[in-house]
Parts: C-alpha cells; sequence; structure tokens
C-alpha cells in the first residue's frame, strides 16, 4: 500500500485513472517521476488554459514575489489587484462593450455559484432556480442543487430545494422545443412551477458530455428571461476563458448575461480565484454581505494579468480558430468513421467523442486507460462516462496536439478495431 491509499481520503478521484507519480510540467506535457512523458488533454479540468509553467506568466509572478508584495490581502486595495482590474477592464469588458462590475469571490468556481445565486434569489425577492438536466455547477449544497447529476447529490440534505430542471438541447430532447417548454411552464398558472429568480446555464455542458447549445437556442432564452423578468446567469467556469474562442463562451450568440461566472483559467498558472460579473444596476450587496478569506488571492491577480497579456501579445483566439478546424477534420474523419454510432461534438478547443451508441462507459474507460499506456491524459464525462473529452491547453503547440489526436486513434485501433 502507497502512501495516497494509506492516507488519503476515498475521495479521491483522477489519480485512480491516471495512476502514476507526477513530479513536472511544461506546456502541454506531463512527467512523472519515472520519467514518463504525458500529453495532457485534461490541462487541470480547464485551469491550464495557457499551459503548465507558462514563461511569461511565470516571469510576471516570479518578479512579484521576489519584489516581497503582498501575497494576501483579503478585499484591501492592493497593486496587484488594481493591475488586474484594469487590465481586465481595458482588455476585455471595453473592447466588447461589457459594462460588469467585477466581485471576487472565494478561491473555486463553485463559490462564486453560490454568489450568484444569493445574490438573484436577493435581488428578485424570489427563491426559485431553473437550471438544466445534464448541468454541472459545483459540489456546495447551493452549486449541488443546481447541478443535474443525482447520484452526486443522493443522501445530501437540503440540494434539491427551490430548483427545478429543466429539459436541455441534447438527446430526445432535441426533439422537442425545449425554450417553448419553458414558456408553456412559466404561462401556465397550473404548471406548479413558480418564477424562478434567475436561469443558470452553461452554453457548453462540459462535464454534462461536451454538449453544445445552438446560438439560436441562447437567444431565446435570453429573449425569454427579459420577457418574464428573470435573471440569466451564465457558467463559464470551463468553457470562458477563451476555450471556445472568444474570450467568454457567450459571445458567439451576441447575448449579455445579467451575471457571469469565471474561475479555473482566469487566474492563468492553476492559481485558485473566481470572479462574478453582475450588471451594475444588480450590484445590490451590503459590504462583507458575501465575503471569504482568499478573496483577495495575489498571485492569482498577477498571473490573471500576465494570462491577458500573453493571450493579447500571441493572437490566442486566432490560433484556437485554427487548431479547432484541426479537430474538428481529424475527429470527423478519423475517428468517427471507425466505430459504427460515434458522435462528435465540439467547439473551440473542447470537443466530445461520444460512444453511448457503441459500447458506451465499458468502452470510453477502456480507450481512456489505453490512451495512458500510450502517453496522454484524456478525461471520461457525461452521463455514464461515455464521452471522451479532448480539452489540451490553448498554447498547444500543433505538434503535440497532432501527436495526442494520433495516440487517441492509436487507442481505438487497439480497443475496437
Amino acid at each position: 500500500m502507497n502512501i495516497f491509499e494509506k492516507c488519503e481520503s476515498n475521495v479521491r478521484s483522477y489519480c485512480r485513472s491516471f495512476p502514476a507519480i507526477f513530479h513536472r510540467a511544461k506546456d502541454s506535457i506531463i512527467y512523472s517521476e519515472s520519467g514518463q512523458e504525458y500529453i495532457d488533454f485534461l490541462a487541470g479540468a480547464g485551469a491550464l488554459n495557457y499551459g503548465h509553467n507558462n514563461d511569461y506568466i511565470k516571469q510576471q509572478v516570479m518578479l512579484y514575489l521576489d519584489a516581497d508584495a503582498i501575497t494576501h490581502g483579503l478585499d484591501l486595495h492592493t497593486s496587484a489587484k488594481e493591475k488586474f482590474l484594469t487590465t481586465f477592464s481595458d482588455q476585455v469588458l471595453a473592447p466588447k462593450g461589457l459594462d460588469y462590475r467585477i466581485q471576487f469571490c472565494g478561491p473555486t468556481g463553485t463559490n462564486a455559484v453560490e454568489a450568484a445565486l444569493k445574490l438573484a434569489r436577493k435581488i428578485k425577492k424570489r427563491t426559485g432556480i431553473f437550471s438544466f438536466m445534464g448541468a454541472y455547477h459545483g459540489m456546495t449544497l447551493g452549486s449541488l442543487a443546481v447541478t443535474g447529476n443525482t447520484s452526486i447529490r443522493e443522501g445530501t440534505w437540503g440540494t434539491s430545494s427551490n430548483v427545478t430542471f429543466m429539459p436541455y438541447p441534447h438527446g430526445f430532447m432535441e426533439t422537442i422545443d425545449t425554450i417553448a417548454y419553458i414558456e408553456s411552464v412559466l404561462n401556465d398558472v397550473s404548471s406548479g412551477v413558480e418564477k424562478p429568480a434567475a436561469i443558470i446555464f452553461e452554453t457548453v455542458q462540459a462535464e454534462g458530455g461536451v454538449i453544445v447549445v445552438p446560438i439560436e437556442w441562447m437567444q431565446r432564452l435570453r429573449a425569454l428571461c427579459d420577457e418574464h423578468d428573470i435573471l440569466l446567469i451564465c457558467d463559464d467556469i470551463q468553457v470562458g476563458c477563451g476555450r471556445t474562442g472568444p474570450f467568454f463562451s457567450f459571445e458567439r450568440a451576441n447575448i449579455v448575461p445579467d451575471m457571469v461566472i469565471l474561475s479555473k483559467s482566469i487566474s492563468g498558472y492553476g492559481f485558485p480565484m473566481s470572479l462574478l460579473l453582475i450588471k451594475p444596476d444588480l450590484d445590490i450587496w451590503e459590504p462583507a454581505e458575501h465575503t471569504g478569506t482568499f478573496r483577495g488571492n495575489q498571485l492569482a491577480f498577477v498571473g490573471g494579468t500576465a494570462a491577458l497579456e500573453f493571450r493579447e501579445n500571441t493572437d490566442l483566439e486566432r490560433d484556437v480558430k485554427l487548431k479547432a478546424s484541426f479537430l474538428d477534420d481529424f475527429l470527423n474523419n478519423e475517428i468517427k468513421p471507425m466505430v459504427e454510432g460515434i458522435e462528435i461534438r465540439g467547439v473551440g478547443l473542447i470537443w466530445g467523442i461520444d460512444l453511448t451508441q457503441c459500447g458506451g462507459g465499458s468502452l470510453a474507460k477502456q480507450i481512456a486507460s489505453r490512451c495512458f499506456e500510450l502517453g496522454l491524459i484524456i478525461e471520461r464525462v457525461g452521463r455514464n462516462d461515455t464521452v471522451l473529452k479532448i480539452l489540451p491547453p490553448l498554447s498547444i503547440d500543433m505538434a503535440t496536439l497532432q501527436k495526442g489526436c494520433s495516440q487517441i486513434k492509436q487507442a481505438f485501433k487497439d480497443c475496437v478495431v
């Protein structure tokens, strides 16, 4: 029995799928203690959009540390926070014509989700929330309440209170007009469902199986919320920060949510950080009404500022589009024909190989395990873990991306051909 099995809780997860002791990492490669190298198609579950130990971001962080600058500041005004707010406003919000107040929440995305739900209920003086089937928003009680997976909510008291799950346009639900269904529920005085304070949604259900919603669906959802005086909350934790191409994943629909939740790659370097973007007229918090000891992660401010600069200096959005085009072509022309029933979904640099109709979770697990043996880390997501999720760093070089894809193809050959 190793030290991890002896001392670490049974709740550990990723290490069971990738049983190695990892030692160091650079760009899109992770190295184990034994010297084995692995191409990273997991990227910290979306927290490493700019790769491992990005040189530019690391340099800025090290300069900050060498200066003995503030490393913990609660919500005090600091030079690191000032620079991050200025850069985020000038490089992200202003060019897109977006006007948001920025709330710094606790270290993880789930805390920003909690803040959004709490604020929405305070604003509208209604307790209900609409979420979507297949959604994932976090593991604390409020976030868990709007997460669709009943197995992880089972036995946890208080997670189903005042949340109604609506159909998401996927699978058999694609045969019905899901927005019209929500509309009918809201208009029917006998539906048994009260008008919610907010609707929380993902433009791409990442953990839900890489399900990309149509642009028109997002536009109609925005219009529905406007018509019924409901706040629209976009959870951009995993698919924001450039993952789909533009900085925000909702930009392709030309809509403006009332609140936007960011975390994971917002710090640029894997540092814990989460933000809630709030339309100014909705920022009705009283001082310290939603707080947290680590809401002022100074290294995250430094890393986040450097990440925005790196994104601008390297034209990362254009780069993501080129790599997305390669993945689209490779997956549909090289992988999909290998097994009847495979479904390919994706946008930007998040793609899914859905094996639901051709072996399901057992085949997906077999292929993911073979990928790891070949030197590739790739995660399984979706209902019953039937989807292989491709989530490399946005900064991955094309040669490494191609090599990782060839390893996926080899794993398919080894497992199904």
